[in-house]
């Protein structure tokens, strides 16, 4: 009884989170409801005997490492950015030919967001946009290809997307091993769908200033160098010290602060909006609550043997695990990803699927890229939806149909590639 209370009330919340605006509430009120409203069904499943503690505190253990991560990078991307550090990357993807600057910017953006996320990215991608391209067609266009070059760069390292940084720091999946094994699908999901972008964008763009009004801020080189490197340096620490990527993040924040604050200090409330101090005002910490509000809920179903029965009956109808991961990436076009990959987690027993399983990394191309299918399927998709205002149809009718086969491009590459390391 305790566990059909525990599915429905994670049903209700999870439909209160997709209908948010017609209920006019904040999905983050409504994820936090949920997350701890689900475990309080499961400690009341325990009344009169003794309370599941230490489960709680294992799984709040592994919300925390995640949580303090993201944190600790959003404010690392956001002091980058306030510097304008960013303008020394970009300034150069300007052309007046459409092909050349779609092709100039779904590369960069591939690998901007392997380093970085694939929400800032395309949050950095469609600023600039804004100030190159007068057309709307388009702008939204390239924008849209460049959902899909940030979502598919953001599949193939642990940093690149919040889905496989889950993966990587609940020790499902190792950095080399991934890059190793995700990067070409990726990269083929990247490139079919700018082959295909192609035919549809072409010509050149009207004339527009490409100066960017906005200087550099003072340091701003020192600071993006020193941002990226400590960002770039996680996965050492993790593979050299076993550093838990968490502090490893925290790590590089602390640096930063104390080189930023040793930079402006002595120019008093003229750089304040350059510390991180202010910074920190910035921070989309909504976001931050919603990530732990989903991870509690579904800690929950996987701590109440939910999860495992799900899997058990999912089984009985598609016995193929990877059939399984690919339907996942079609489901995170509708469904956020990240309850997805976070249920899939608590789904498999990890002694039949230990660390690096295929299985794995399949899910971690499949959620990161399947996204992209729609605009609403992926945190950079609603990012530019916001930014653009563009129509849900619009992007159905022009970039679904790209998105869908640069995405199965992307599973036959996988596929192909795990063969022949089983040749060899």
């Amino acid at each position: 009884m305790v566990y059909l209370a525990i599915i429905l009330f994670f049903c209700l919340g999870y439909l209160a989170i997709i209908f948010e605006k017609a209920l006019h509430v904040n999905k983050a009120a409504v994820a936090l409801v949920m997350g701890v409203g689900c475990w309080l069904l499961y400690f009341a499943g325990f009344k009169g005997h003794e309370a599941p503690l230490p489960v709680l505190y294992e799984h709040i253990s592994d919300v925390a490492q995640i949580i303090f991560f993201l944190f600790a990078a959003m404010i690392i991307v956001e002091l980058i950015d306030s510097h304008q550090g960013f303008k020394v990357i970009t300034e150069l993807l300007y052309s007046s030919s459409k092909r050349k600057m779609l092709w100039f910017f779904l590369i960069i953006s591939f690998f901007m967001s392997s380093v970085l996320d694939n929400l800032t990215t395309m949050i950095v991608m469609a600023s600039l946009l804004k100030k190159m391209i007068q057309d709307d067609e388009d702008r939204w266009m390239l924008g849209s290809i460049i959902v899909i070059a940030v979502n598919a760069g953001g599949a193939w390292t642990p940093i690149g997307d919040v889905t496989t940084t889950m993966l990587w720091i609940n020790n499902k999946i190792t950095t080399w091993e991934t890059i190793k094994t995700v990067f070409l699908p990726s990269a083929m999901n990247a490139v079919v769908a700018g082959v295909i972008a192609s035919f549809l964008i072409r010509g050149k763009h009207k004339s527009r200033a490409t100066t960017f009004a906005i200087p550099q801020e003072p340091g701003a080189r020192r600071v993006l160098i020193m941002g990226i490197g400590s960002l770039v340096l996680i996965p050492f620490w993790k593979a050299i010290f076993d550093l838990p990527p968490a502090l490893g993040a925290l790590l590089g924040l602390g640096i930063l602060w104390l080189v930023t604050d040793l930079i402006h200090f002595r120019y008093g409330e003229k750089r304040w909006h350059l510390r991180v101090a202010h910074i920190l005002k910035k921070i989309d910490t909504s976001g931050i609550l919603f990530f732990l509000g989903i991870l509690l809920a579904v800690d929950a179903l996987t701590a109440a043997g939910i999860l495992k029965n799900l899997a058990l009956s999912v089984e009985k109808i598609i016995p193929n695990q990877n059939h399984i991961a690919v339907l996942i990436g079609l489901a995170s076009s509708v469904v956020d990803n990240v309850p997805l990959v976070a249920a899939t987690m608590g789904m498999y027993d990890p002694q039949a699927f230990p660390q690096d399983a295929s299985l794995w990394q399949l899910i971690a191309y499949a959620a990161g890229t399947g996204g992209s299918i729609l605009i609403i399927g992926s945190a950079a998709g609603v990012a530019f939806m916001g930014l653009e205002k563009i129509d849900f149809i619009w992007y159905f009718k022009k970039i679904s149909w790209v998105a869908l086969v640069g995405y199965f491009a992307g599973i036959i590459t996988y596929f192909l590639t795990a063969s022949i390391r089983l040749l060899t």
